[in-house]
């Protein structure tokens, strides 16, 4: 039995030869390929600098340094994320919190951030960054984000791993305009690849040294950054502070840029494919994804939720079935801070209702850049066929 994945990268013959143009030359890790895919994305988003890593973890990991969190420090995220966007804070030795849902785009609700920043600032526990997470690809409510960070005086990275490629009141999503830092993944079922990577944009030049150095091992070879040294002895590198091995080849790198040249055909088409379902799927005891109009979402994902009470199945049940029927839907995501290692810090369930409730309801369906027409038909065929069984 043929099955559909959930999400799959497109590789044509051009990102093929892009990457065999690189094992062909003399520069595998370091050269002249990376730079280039930096520059590519950066003037895509409208952004003054990038730094490529190899993987959007790393990227988020370097976005805290050069930001300054450590210990005695919050970062508050959404609960509705992947690990990684509240694991990068605890890496720096910060401590981290979750602000509850929007009920309708399920990204970080704005008004519960308010009351909850109200909160700590009676308290004297305000954040030091705050990472909202364009969920699906649809991006946050950044500016009312962006005013409470100017009266609360927090920092604000975007997670922006899902959304390459959609844009925000009418502007790309990474233009930093209201935030400090915007990150991307390459991961393969993203919108673009290079097999495993990441990117970390900003208009801080500081915050870009910063991060260069931090994913190369805090190695410096630029004469003003170096620390004096005798003359005669022959110092071409030094060691400036702690980093890590956070580099993307140019292997990586070529295969990037060579997807950024369809990135907006991929968009188009997961458009596209959203559109169709949208029409599909109308009349099915679900609820659809919503947009919201200051959006528009790239789609990493395609979301819906079961009314469970005119369903007569589990959610369990129903994931179950679609995959056994070959459709391989999956759960984007379970709470963060229901998983085990966040339940030790002291997290309970009822933490944030509305993050809990999207989870008890919650299915992804497959889209991807090569799913057909046909394969979308069988997917709703066999989401209709299970809930009404």
């Amino acid at each position: 039995m043929d099955t559909i994945p959930y999400g799959c990268q497109d590789i044509n013959q051009a990102d093929i030869d892009a990457v065999i143009d690189v094992l062909r030359s003399d520069f595998l890790t370091q050269g002249p390929v990376l730079p280039a895919f930096e520059k590519i994305v950066a003037d895509y988003c409208g952004a003054q600098h990038a730094v490529a890593v190899n993987s959007a973890t790393s990227a988020l990991h370097i976005a805290c340094l050069a930001l300054g969190v450590g210990k005695g420090d919050s970062v508050w995220t959404t609960p509705i994320t992947f690990v990684a966007s509240a694991n990068c804070a605890l890496y720096c030795g910060a401590t981290v919190d979750f602000v509850d849902i929007d009920p309708l785009t399920y990204n970080l609700s704005v008004d519960r951030l308010q009351e909850k920043l109200a909160q700590a600032k009676q308290s004297g526990s305000l954040p030091k960054v705050v990472i909202p997470v364009h969920f699906c690809g649809q991006p946050c409510d950044m500016a009312g984000i962006h005013a409470l960070s100017q009266q609360y005086g927090f920092r604000i990275i975007e997670d922006a791993s899902h959304a390459i490629g959609g844009r925000y009141q009418g502007e790309p999503i990474g233009n930093n305009r209201f935030s400090d830092i915007t990150v991307f993944s390459f991961h393969p079922v993203k919108i673009i690849t290079t097999g495993e990577g990441g990117m970390a944009l900003t208009n801080d030049e500081q915050l870009a040294k910063r991060m260069r150095l931090l994913r190369s091992h805090g190695i410096t070879s630029t004469a003003e950054d170096m620390h004096p040294r005798p003359p005669e002895e022959l110092w071409n590198y030094q060691q400036i502070e702690l980093g890590f091995n956070y580099r993307m080849t140019d292997i990586h790198a070529a295969l990037g840029l060579s997807q950024m040249q369809r990135l907006d055909e991929f968009v188009a088409k997961r458009y596209e494919l959203a559109m169709r379902y949208d029409q599909m799927l109308s009349g099915l005891p679900l609820v659809l994804p919503l947009q919201h109009g200051d959006s528009f979402s790239s789609y990493h994902l395609y979301v819906i939720r079961m009314k469970l009470w005119k369903i007569k199945k589990t959610h369990r049940q129903v994931y179950d079935a679609m995959r056994e029927a070959g459709v391989l839907v999956n759960l984007h995501y379970i709470p963060v801070y229901r998983q085990p290692y966040y339940e030790k810090m002291g997290f309970n369930v009822g933490y944030c209702p509305q993050a809990e409730q999207y989870y008890l309801e919650a299915i992804s369906i497959p889209i991807y850049f090569g799913l057909t027409e046909a394969q979308q038909g069988v997917v709703v065929d066999v989401l209709r066929k299970t809930i009404q069984a």
